[in-house]
């Protein structure tokens, strides 16, 4: 086709569960496929919050050793612990960076307890799990990343950058930098 950008066709119907009705307001019919596609390839290629976190409180790292992908987060909080800065690096597919991506833009301002949730409801949604419609529609454009949930091995790179996340909430220390001795 002249004038238009051909795409690689998809694999068979790995976006079940996204198709709900009125889920992204349009004035033309969108296959989810489609969107799913121009989001992630978005965020792979124009990664949003990408590299270093000047004045880090928190970071964590998480590899996928049987693909290579690797992610560092790095936070920065504010003093009454809302996430004021959030990044990643590291290298990894276009499904890991284009998460860590969309994570961040997604964590961003949030509370400790508020971003805990959000891992716990995307953790969910990529594991089978079944969300309420407010849960679902607040997760916003990281919905998309539901689709890697039929496709194991792709969830393990979706869910890099999340598990990072989660290892700063959860571990006593919260992923602070060691204090020089």
């Amino acid at each position: 086709m002249q004038g238009r950008e051909e795409r690689a066709p998809l694999a068979a119907a790995p976006f079940a569960g996204c198709s709900r009705p009125g889920l992204f307001a349009t004035s033309r019919p969108v296959d989810i496929r489609d969107l799913y596609q121009e989001v992630i390839l978005d965020h792979s290629r124009r990664p949003r919050n990408h590299g270093p976190c000047p004045g880090e409180t928190h970071h964590a790292h998480a590899e996928n050793p049987t693909c290579g992908d690797e992610v560092g987060v790095h936070l920065r909080l504010t003093p009454d612990q809302k996430v004021d800065a959030i990044t990643f690096t590291g290298q990894g597919c276009a499904l890991s960076q284009a998460s860590a991506s969309l994570m961040t833009t997604k964590i961003r301002g949030k509370t400790l307890p508020e971003a805990a949730a959000t891992v716990q409801q995307v953790h969910s949604l990529l594991t089978g799990g079944t969300l309420p419609e407010a849960q679902l529609d607040a997760l916003g454009d990281v919905q998309v990343l539901q689709g890697a949930a039929q496709f194991p091995q792709r969830v393990k790179c979706v869910t890099l950058a999340w598990h990072a996340l989660d290892q700063i909430l959860s571990e006593p220390n919260g992923g602070k930098p060691a204090d020089p001795a």
